[in-house]
């Protein structure tokens, strides 16, 4: 069990919450979420003891271990995997080098050797003489061939380097295990495969994720942090919605119901306070209405964005037709793509998925014309008026200007003072926000800033490549809603599957080492016919 007493976090005059008192304990997995900035991260971090909370107390029950999933996929680089693997186990690890120190230092002392002696005995208390094998055989199990093991860390694909820091967060076989972000940068199938690790794996869990259907396969209870505090719920993700949507309706309807009672009993005592025969029943009515309480709604941290695109000209055929393009990085031999062809039509909703490394970002920058093709040829309809969201925004951001002034190169008019504002507005950017220069703007703030652009510049082809990167759950549920309306042609790449599975009506999937899967329908039905459960 890991529990917390009356903790709190505060930076600055205003607490990012306070007296957070909860137990997370039995093998649950809960997820953590809250709106970006309500303090999940820092949260996790307090209960993995990377943070001292301002006040309160953090309590891991006697004789647990507590795993934590590393965020950071290349910090690794040049250590031989498995030992990345075993430095999941902090105690076995630094007995192990110590050890190995005194043995190969020419000038060790008798104390030194004594003292290298005590470490042999921690190291085989820890299950030091097996390590390796268990080592290799979580990364086995999580899908890393064996051929990697006494590899270095630089050698290990992106898509698969996440998943020998999820073999080192279980390698000390911990009780409690936190998990902040971790379907971060991984494919499609690498979230089936973490959902299943994870499912399998007997702990209790707290995960922070903006993956909604990744909450919904793998939490057995959600911890909502919202108005400085935090609350559990039972169930999944959309169990957690549906529960907060009723709680709030319950509440509502018994405030309305008080207010009715409380309007009728100060009419009576209005009318007949100063009526003798009629006293009694007035300071009757009195007491009555001290004891009726309106409970208090207060508007959740939680904000949505409105977020609609437009189309200035309807195509009605044929979009992009890319035939037989290949694409080879400079400096490299191997093409990322090879003899693609694809034919998208106007209105299409085209989700582009594969593994990691497989050329999606470098299509999408293909089809944007920020690369050229090594051979082969893209060509768009005359009226084609393609609109790009890039994965990585900062490019777009350079400029020493304030948000107003950024937006407003997008409105095609002068003086559309009202235009620019209005949509920063929808945004979620407004009063002295809209001062702030764009260079400061968090990942998700950016993300934000460009489907403002999308919006005012209003093309017939959306061009997004993983246009959820770094948002809240509100904002991902308003693009859905918004690309939802949209008449115009969408291609798009994402990880998040119920994104995917909301918009698409056309998958193709690019594979490792070339080739493409084009099929004709959802997603699911894709799953469906590729033998893949959901």
């Amino acid at each position: 069990m890991l529990a917390t007493s009356n903790v709190a976090i505060q930076f600055g005059a205003k607490p990012l919450f306070e007296a957070v008192t909860v137990k997370f304990f039995d093998g649950n997995r809960y997820g953590l979420i809250g709106a970006n900035g309500s303090g999940k991260s820092t949260l996790m971090k307090v209960l993995g003891g990377d943070l001292d909370p301002t006040a309160g107390d953090v309590m891991l029950q006697s004789g647990m271990r507590l795993g934590k999933l590393n965020q950071n996929q290349f910090g690794y680089e040049d250590e031989r995997v498995l030992d990345v693997v075993m430095r999941g186990h902090t105690e076995l690890w630094e007995a192990m080098k110590e050890r190995d120190r005194i043995y190969a230092d020419p000038n060790s002392t008798d104390d030194d050797y004594m003292k290298a002696a005590e470490l042999e005995g921690v190291f085989a208390e820890y299950g030091g003489y097996d390590a390796e094998a268990r080592a290799g055989a979580i990364l086995t199990d999580a899908g890393i061939a064996e051929a990697r093991h006494n590899g270095p860390m630089r050698e290990v694909p992106p898509g698969l380097k996440l998943r020998v820091l999820l073999a080192q967060a279980l390698f000390s076989r911990p009780d409690v295990l936190l998990l902040d972000e971790p379907t971060n940068n991984l494919d499609i199938n690498s979230i089936r495969w973490l959902e299943n690790a994870l499912n399998n794996y007997d702990a209790t869990m707290v995960i922070i994720s903006h993956d909604r259907h990744f909450l919904n396969q793998v939490c057995t209870h959600v911890a909502d942090l919202d108005f400085q505090q935090l609350k559990i719920y039972p169930g999944n993700y959309d169990d957690f919605m549906l529960a907060s949507v009723q709680a709030r309706a319950r509440v509502e309807a018994a405030n309305a119901k008080a207010k009715d009672r409380i309007s009728d009993l100060q009419e009576f005592v209005r009318r007949f306070s100063a009526n003798a025969s009629k006293a009694r029943q007035a300071t009757s009515r009195k007491k009555q209405l001290e004891k009726i309480k309106v409970e208090e709604i207060r508007p959740s941290s939680r904000q949505n964005p409105y977020i609609r695109f437009e189309q200035n000209k309807k195509l009605y055929r044929s979009a992009v037709s890319i035939e037989k393009v290949s694409f080879t990085y400079p400096g490299t031999t191997e093409p990322v793509l090879k003899d693609v062809t694809i034919n998208i039509e106007g209105a299409e909703r085209v989700a582009i998925i594969g593994p990691n490394g497989a050329g999606k970002t470098t299509l999408m920058r293909l089809l944007a014309g920020e690369l050229k093709p090594t051979s082969g040829k893209i060509v768009w309809v005359e009226n084609a008026q393609p609109g790009y969201m890039p994965q990585d925004t900062e490019a777009e951001f350079e400029d020493k200007v304030d948000l107003f002034t950024w937006m407003s190169q997008y409105t095609g008019k002068a003086d559309d003072d009202q235009i620019v504002r209005a949509t920063l507005g929808r945004l979620l950017f407004t009063g002295e926000e809209t001062k702030k220069q764009v260079k400061v703007l968090s990942g998700g703030e950016k993300g934000r800033m460009i489907y403002g652009k999308l919006m005012l510049t209003k093309p017939n082809i959306l061009l997004m490549d993983e246009p959820t990167n770094h948002m809240d759950m509100e904002t991902i549920e308003s693009l859905q809603i918004g690309v939802e309306h949209y008449p115009g042609t969408l291609i798009f790449v994402s990880h998040d599957r119920e994104f995917v599975g909301g918009l698409a009506t056309r998958i193709i999937e690019l594979k490792s080492g070339g080739g493409i899967v084009d099929f004709r329908g959802t997603y699911d039905e894709y799953l469906k016919a590729q033998g893949i459960e959901g």
